[in-house]
């Protein structure tokens, strides 16, 4: 206990300071972005579906209905379902009387038929079939309402503060609403979460019951790099999108929501994309695992720890200014046996031009046991003298 004291004396923070590219040429380039395009739309954003970062967006946290673009929750919820085994694609599913009849865009299925799972998922998503969701729905949950409530449950673990569910399908309702933000996280989780089920959102028919339906996504005809997401459209919500395409590499997911055409939301969301792969680029920092930097150890069986971060450290920065990104690793000083792996001992902050964009904790990457007993206290010893000298 006496030579725990010691090390608790003294404790304060180093900082280590590295640039992350080592070109003094890059460093000094100025960047220059024009203005993001105007936006005919309620609201719009663009977010890099890798960091998350926002990189343009207009009223993106208002509510709004969200009509059909509330089947990408629906899907999300079944590939979930499927994830976690709790369903199969090859189950049927029993068509009742209320799936049958639901209004509105359809798939077609015949009441009191059975249907596979897989073929319903491909019925929400590129048909945008209410009658598929409301299956699915009570497949999953015995009803409709009580889909909804696990709508809502995971739209909070998602991070959707501005949303919330009434049914499976986006038919109109005064309490069924989200937002531009919810709606592209919404989209991040599912291109990240369950990307074995994402080529479906880029597939542009369908065919069931030998009716052949297009994919309402334009942008998959007119854009190569564009993937999917959804559309949407009710007099309530005007003609909204969700669209996300890779360039490069680098991946954006846009929505807009509330124009006035099928061919505005699509051009809407073309000026997103247009903007943000010219002008911007996502890189990878850091890896989950990466050893970053090494501590001294005081009184344990090593000398040293392995540190790093626990998740990726992703950033997506004006195009041309990586080389003005630097990093600062602040460790506490004093790191005192036993450490355990995934001990946070400090941050790594990254700055571009004086702004912070990125702050991780630092943890231990493997485990240091306590020393022997002598050890800990020639280690207390060396500790006083050094903290005395210096």
């Amino acid at each position: 206990m006496a030579n725990k004291t010691v090390f608790q004396t003294f404790l304060y923070v180093v900082t280590f300071t590295f640039a992350l590219v080592a070109t003094a040429a890059a460093q000094s380039q100025q960047v220059l972005i024009p203005s993001p395009p105007q936006i005919a739309a309620s609201s719009y954003i663009l977010m890099d579906a890798e960091s998350g970062r926002i990189i343009v967006e207009g009223n993106s946290h208002e509510r709004l209905p969200p009509a059909s673009l509330t089947k990408m929750m629906t899907a999300y919820i079944v590939e979930r379902e499927l994830d976690e085994g709790r369903i199969a694609l090859e189950d049927q599913v029993p068509v009742s009387v209320n799936a049958w009849q639901t209004g509105g865009s359809r798939m077609f299925v015949k009441e009191g038929t059975q249907v596979p799972v897989e073929q319903l998922l491909k019925g929400v998503i590129i048909q945008s079939g209410n009658d598929a969701s409301v299956a699915l729905a009570e497949f999953i949950a015995g009803s409709e309402g009580a889909f909804a409530d696990i709508m809502n449950q995971q739209a909070q673990i998602l991070g959707m503060q501005d949303s919330h569910f009434i049914n499976a399908t986006g038919l109109p309702s005064e309490t069924h609403y989200s937002s531009a933000y919810d709606l592209a996280l919404l989209a991040k989780a599912i291109i990240n979460d369950y990307p074995e089920n994402y080529p479906i959102y880029e597939q542009k028919y369908f065919t069931y019951n030998d009716i052949r339906q297009p994919n309402r996504n334009s942008l998959l005809w007119r854009d190569p790099s564009v993937d999917g997401l959804k559309t949407g459209h009710t007099e309530e919500a005007g003609y909204c999108l969700v669209a996300s395409a890779e360039r490069e590499g680098m991946r954006l997911i846009a929505t807009v929501m509330g124009t006035n055409s099928e061919n505005a939301r699509a051009q809407e969301v073309q000026k997103l994309l247009n903007y943000g792969f010219r002008y911007f680029e996502t890189h990878s920092l850091f890896s989950a695992g990466e050893v970053l930097n090494e501590a001294q150890v005081w009184g344990g069986k090593a000398e040293k720890v392995q540190m790093g971060v626990a998740d990726d450290a992703v950033v997506t920065i004006p195009r041309g200014s990586k080389g003005s990104l630097e990093s600062v690793m602040d460790i506490d000083s004093v790191i005192q046996a036993p450490v355990q792996a995934g001990q946070e001992l400090g941050q790594v902050r990254v700055m571009l031009n004086g702004e912070e964009i990125v702050n991780r904790p630092v943890v231990a990457l493997e485990e240091v046991p306590e020393g022997g007993f002598f050890k800990r206290i020639w280690d207390a010893i060396k500790l006083f003298f050094v903290q005395l000298f210096n």
